[in-house]
């Protein structure tokens, strides 16, 4: 093992030994020699399969059927659990091929922070993953169920489900996701259109146009966020089938995936011989090992609040200390956007997950002594799904990546270290992202211009007030605050004023422009765009 990865988690574990010794007495507590429900009354149980076919009711009246609990996000207006609806009923149809029973425990609301950012719902998105959780144990608390599985994607969502679901870590629990939407416009061109839009190039027609044209089918947004990332800590930290994370909704390999995800939390009851539940998968060893993908592939710094919540609720203690030395010791192997200009679809076609998994244990950066919803043994995730004759089989990964551009072995890394650096002052401690950082921007010495809202910061930007260097600093935005929304509706205005900047400064321009012209000429054409737009028009990024 690398001497670092070693260390800190060495350190991890000393620091947790109270309370993941806590947790793991109260989840052992729980346990059972057969079905929880064998110990409910009969007016009990009754209730709990009044509802079933005559079937099910009467292998549920026994101690030897196994049952599972769906737990789903499914709505139909966001497009990364619209594919949801479906899997109840193949769920339960795959169930019964195995001689069990599935009942659909409980929903969650899954909210979407692209529907969301830029108006005061987005206050409600991290809050929302707390919800999530309690809604998960809520759904999981009758007593009914053998093994669980937990149907999500998106930001809040997965790390709600888990965080909910380990309060029941008695019970074997697997992940299922839904895939991602084939690509549309690509990612640096969508981001062109929004600063045209921001500079009043063009109308919100065109831009709502580049935004459909991106955002355009079933399935999770194909830029490697949040939601994205969620699916990569998912099989980093053996919880969900290999390979599975970025198959596209509606296909044949999703479907298999599905139904075979259904056969693994089934092996894995107390039921049979080889009983694997969540509190023994979700380790100290697994968490440093979500850490270790959070950085190799450049992951979304919200990780950095939801995997300490996530280890919390397993007992286990990590802070942003641990994020920072595992960072100085794993390479930056991937880059899709924001890092680059490849999305999650050209990822997983270069050999995604499966080939960073392998080559991180090959270079002694993962643990591979974990216990996975496969069995013992990170090696399980070094295969991805193929569909053979109608079945799904399982092959080794490519030994090489077909895309260096994208994804790349520790050999020859993007970067020879990880994502994210902790950075400290006066004013407390930071995560950054510096994986999404232009390295002649890495030291920035400039003013502070503190505003109260994003739309303070949008005023003055429509007011010509930006017009120099600044550091923008937006108050009630952080974790202590309310939760750490994402700003993405400013994203647009810094790409104009870091383009003002770039025509400022550039040594090659035939002929250089003073910002405040440059500023005067976009916002008068701004100005006259504005003329056909109806009211409350630009709140829309």
């Amino acid at each position: 093992m690398n001497p670092v990865i070693e260390a800190v988690t060495d350190r991890i574990v000393s620091r947790s030994a109270r309370t993941r010794a806590d947790y793991l007495a109260r989840m052992h507590a729980a346990a059972t020699d057969g079905p929880t429900r064998g110990g409910l009354a009969c007016s009990n149980l009754a209730h709990g399969f009044a509802a079933c076919g005559s079937e099910d009711k009467q292998a549920l009246k026994g101690n030897v059927v196994p049952n599972i609990g769906i737990v789903s996000a499914y709505n139909d207006m966001l497009s990364a659990h619209q594919p949801f609806e479906t899997y109840p009923a193949l769920i339960r149809k795959a169930a019964a091929r195995h001689g069990a029973v599935a009942q659909f425990a409980g929903g969650v609301p899954a909210m979407c922070d692209g529907v969301t950012q830029g108006t005061d719902s987005m206050d409600l998105s991290l809050f929302s993953r707390d919800v999530i959780a309690l809604s998960t144990a809520v759904s999981l608390s009758h007593n009914m169920f053998d093994a669980a599985l937990c149907l999500g994607i998106c930001d809040k969502i997965v790390p709600g489900l888990l965080i909910g679901a380990l309060s029941f870590g008695h019970l074997p629990v697997v992940f299922v996701p839904a895939g991602p939407m084939v690509s549309g416009l690509g990612n640096k061109e969508k981001a062109r259109v929004r600063e045209q839009y921001a500079a009043g190039k063009i109308g919100r027609k065109e831009l709502l146009e580049a935004e459909s044209a991106a955002y355009h089918a079933p399935g999770t947004c194909t830029f490697y966020g949040t939601a994205n990332t969620n699916q990569m800590l998912m099989e980093f930290m053996g919880l969900q089938l290999p390979g599975g994370s970025f198959v596209n909704p509606g296909t044949e390999l999703r479907d298999h995936l599905t139904q075979g995800a259904v056969q693994t939390v089934l092996e894995a009851t107390n039921l049979g011989n080889d009983y694997r539940p969540l509190a023994e998968v979700l380790d100290e060893k697994a968490i440093v090992n979500g850490i270790v993908g959070l950085l190799a592939t450049g992951g979304s710094t919200n990780h950095t609040i939801h995997l300490v919540a996530i280890a919390a609720a397993a007992g286990i203690q990590i802070d942003w200390q641990d994020f920072s030395e595992l960072s100085q010791a794993v390479p930056q192997l991937s880059r899709v956007y924001p890092n680059g200009a490849a999305d999650v679809n050209h990822f997983h076609a270069a050999g995604g997950l499966g080939f960073l998994i392998s080559d991180l244990l090959d270079n002694g950066l993962l643990h591979e002594d974990v216990n996975t919803i496969l069995g013992p043994g990170l090696k399980h995730f070094c295969r991805e799904p193929k569909i053979v004759n109608g079945n799904l089989e399982w092959a080794d990964v490519q030994a090489t990546s077909l895309d260096a551009d994208i994804l790349r072995p520790c050999a020859n890394p993007f970067s020879p270290e990880g994502g994210l650096r902790l950075v400290t002052g006066n004013l407390g401690r930071a995560i950054v992202k510096i994986s999404a950082v232009d390295a002649a921007h890495h030291s920035i010495e400039a003013p502070a211009r503190v505003f109260h809202s994003q739309q303070a910061f949008v005023d003055a930007f429509n007011n010509g007030e930006l017009e120099r260097d600044f550091v923008a600093v937006v108050r009630y935005q952080g974790p202590c605050a309310n939760g750490m929304p994402e700003l993405h509706k400013l994203t647009p205005y810094l790409g104009v004023l870091t383009a003002v900047s770039r025509l400022r400064w550039s040594p090659t321009a035939a002929c250089p422009v003073h910002p405040a012209k440059y500023y005067r000429r976009y916002m008068s054409r701004r100005k006259r765009s504005m003329v056909a737009r109806s009211p409350g028009y630009g709140t829309a990024m």
